[in-house]
């Protein structure tokens, strides 16, 4: 096998190609001039060709150095952009999302997992349901509410779909839930104090209940639906959050209306992320599975 030149060697004459001066080439190497020009000398005699006339004034690339450079330089490229395609993805993509979604996006990030351990995710749940990316360094976040107009790159995930759920032991209990009368008979859980999403149901069930404002009230929907799941009452849910609790029987929807709130779920991310790797991959595959979940009757 033929011997290969030292990369030392190589990466000095590089250098020293770019400037044409070796002392400015020791400078930057922060070796000593003399080291540079025994480099280059070692590299000639090596290559059996002269790679810089030296001049009263300075250096110049010979013919031969002038054939050599763009490829020193093609193959020095290739080494700089696999050491920062490796420290990239060594990083953790930082996902921020409010608490809210978290029953449909964590099972959807531990499957990710398992099909791209290469690239992996670090997530960070609030109450908050939007994200300030001029203050806080994520790589993109999962927001709730209106459509932003000031996030960068904005892409939708889903409508909010509001829709009573509840264990399947209060489904065939005691007092069945066959109409929307029947909800009398149970306690109501709300996600919020307003109790404005049992409201906004209920108009559109054309229903009247005596016992709204008699319910629990709680911080979240997920903490609502956490407590439904254990027989305790019928929560107000997402339909588009409720998939894994509907496949494994945890939860129940007893009516088939669903009500749109005009809400909606979006992946952001800033302009700074735009060019790191696999945003785009983590996206797609986020919306796909979102659209997945939307094409369910």
């Amino acid at each position: 096998m033929k011997r290969l030149p030292p990369l030392p060697a190589l990466h000095s004459f590089l250098i020293t190609a770019r400037c044409c001066n070796f002392t400015r080439a020791a400078e930057a190497l922060h070796i000593t001039q003399g080291a540079v020009s025994r480099q280059i000398s070692g590299l000639e005699n090596q290559l059996g060709h002269r790679l810089f006339h030296r001049e009263a004034r300075g250096l110049s690339l010979t013919a031969e150095g002038r054939a050599f450079l763009p490829r020193i330089e093609q193959v020095f490229s290739l080494i700089e952009e696999a050491v920062d395609q490796m420290g990239a993805e060594q990083q953790p993509l930082q996902l921020k999302a409010p608490t809210c979604i978290t029953r449909w996006l964590l099972p959807r990030l531990l499957q990710w997992q398992k099909e791209r351990p290469d690239v992996p995710v670090e997530l960070t749940t609030t109450i908050a349901h939007g994200v300030d990316f001029r203050r806080e360094r994520f790589d993109a976040a999962v927001v709730y509410g209106a459509q932003p107009d000031d996030l960068g790159h904005v892409h939708p995930l889903f409508e909010e779909q509001l829709t009573p759920v509840c264990a399947p032991s209060l489904l065939n209990g005691a007092h069945p839930l066959e109409q929307f009368g029947d909800l009398e008979q149970h306690m109501l859980l709300h996600p919020t104090l307003d109790e404005q999403d049992w409201e906004r149901w209920l108009k559109a069930a054309g229903t009247r209940l005596s016992n709204v404002g008699k319910g629990q009230h709680f911080d979240t929907m997920d903490l609502a639906m956490t407590v439904a799941s254990q027989g305790s009452g019928l929560a107000m849910g997402d339909w588009a959050l409720i998939g894994e609790d509907l496949s494994t029987g945890r939860l129940m929807t007893p009516f088939d209306l669903k009500v749109k709130t005009g809400a909606a779920y979006y992946v952001v991310y800033p302009p700074r992320s735009a060019a790191k790797p696999y945003i785009r991959e983590l996206l797609d595959w986020l919306q796909a599975q979102a659209q997945a979940r939307r094409n369910v009757p």
